[in-house]
């Protein structure tokens, strides 16, 4: 394999595993917290119709769990609740992780980070998204990108990767799409516990 070639190919593997992130949120002041009512919790697991509406798009992707992955999807599901969204959010947001740091909450990876993007979702302190300790905060991050999602018209109606990628602004909209059925099926088993 030829130099250039070979090194391309492993520049864009490294930015399909560090996500993308070069948009700030869309909200201008993506640090204040976002005040809602406290979601009801459900006596029943969520409506597989409500997690999936779209059904998935294409070829699914899945990735054992250990602890403190597992432990940053319940900081997601609890901070969509918090924000008073609904399991569709936490959907979009969970699914967005997988994509972006495989639910890790990454810090600064060197040479091999993608600009200065940080945490859950790798967001950016330069673009706006908050300071390196906020975004490596599972509840702010999370709650940083409900916040953005919010302010997508629709976007309960449409696609996952199309709302998460309107949100992120990543050099691979359509990755998203491969964690949508693991993410609801993470969902579905924690919503309520």
């Amino acid at each position: 394999m030829n130099t250039i070639f070979r090194k391309s190919v492993l520049g864009v593997a490294g930015l399909a595993f560090t996500g993308g992130v070069f948009a700030g949120p869309i909200a201008a002041h993506a640090a204040e917290p976002v005040h809602a009512n406290p979601a009801v919790v459900q006596a029943d697991k969520p409506d597989s119709g409500k997690l999936i509406p779209h059904g998935v798009q294409g070829a699914q992707s899945r990735i054992g769990l250990n602890d403190e992955q597992t432990g940053n999807v319940k900081a997601i599901i609890a901070a969509t609740k918090k924000a008073g969204m609904p399991e569709r959010a936490a959907v979009v947001s969970i699914a967005t992780s997988l994509q972006e740091s495989k639910l890790e909450n990454l810090g600064h990876l060197g040479d091999a980070n993608d600009h200065d993007s940080l945490g859950l979702f790798q967001q950016r302190p330069s673009s706006g998204w908050g300071s390196p300790e906020q975004i490596t905060d599972p509840e702010y991050s999370t709650t940083a990108f409900l916040k953005g999602l919010k302010q997508v018209d629709g976007w309960q109606d449409m696609p996952l990767t199309k709302a998460a990628q309107t949100v992120q602004v990543s050099a691979y909209p359509d990755a998203y799409a491969q964690w949508e059925q693991q993410a609801a099926d993470l969902v579905a088993q924690h919503w309520n516990s």
